[in-house]
């Protein structure tokens, strides 16, 4: 009926725009919280600890969270969700095996170098996720579409060049991801190479991820 129609859609509309209210204001605690999990790391940030270095008060913060782990989670997944798509426009865009390795190498070394604490926070938190229960679903699911992401750079790769990826997808993400891993701890220390030696090291990994040409034969 026309009339039973007309009431029931407010009541929706006002539902779908508290929920997207809330929605956004735990995206803007999250943003802000980022940055301060990114320079303590898991153990030693408190849901005090990011009100402090937020606008938000300790109040605020536990109202729209329950906990840190539900709150660094969150936050985790939230960067994350940008982060594995962030290699899809090379792969659509790139015509030539040497273009896309390129411009993959360069993204790597860019977004280590604009976003390092996140980095640091993500190996942190997949580290605690060994001995805590609470993170370690999340964390997974995470860390299974990294290596999906990964995945589509490797076959799209090796589809230009004409061959076959080398490994199955849990090994080349392993590959990979530990020289990122590697490059990350280099540059929290401080090392003045560890960008110039990500991309030159990524750019020596990427070919020996295809399988040989066919018609070829490796040296004994």
């Amino acid at each position: 009926m026309p009339a039973s129609t007309t009431s029931a859609a407010p009541s929706v509309t006002g539902r779908r725009t508290r929920d997207e209210k809330y929605d956004e204001r735990r995206g803007q605690l999250a943003d802000s919280a980022l940055q301060t999990l990114g320079e303590l790391g898991y153990a030693r940030t408190s849901l005090r600890e990011i009100a402090q270095n937020s606008p938000f008060s300790h109040g605020v913060v536990h109202y729209y969270f329950a906990g840190k782990d539900e709150l660094i989670i969150y936050c985790v997944q939230r960067y994350k969700a940008a982060c594995v798509t962030r290699y899809d426009e090379l792969v659509a865009t790139s015509t030539t095996p040497s273009e896309l390795a390129d411009r993959f190498c360069d993204k790597l070394v860019e977004t280590l170098r604009d976003e390092a604490p996140l980095h640091r926070l993500w190996y942190d938190l997949r580290s605690q996720a060994l001995f805590e229960d609470a993170l370690r679903a999340d964390v997974v699911e995470i860390d299974r579409a990294l290596e999906a992401m990964i995945w589509r750079v490797l076959t799209r790769y090796a589809e230009l060049a004409g061959r076959a990826p080398a490994f199955d997808s849990p090994l080349s993400y392993a590959l990979l991801d530990g020289l990122f891993e590697q490059a990350v701890v280099a540059h929290a220390a401080g090392e003045p190479a560890a960008l110039a030696l990500l991309g030159e090291r990524a750019s020596r990994v990427l070919p020996t991820l295809l399988s040989p040409v066919v018609g070829t034969r490796r040296r004994p």
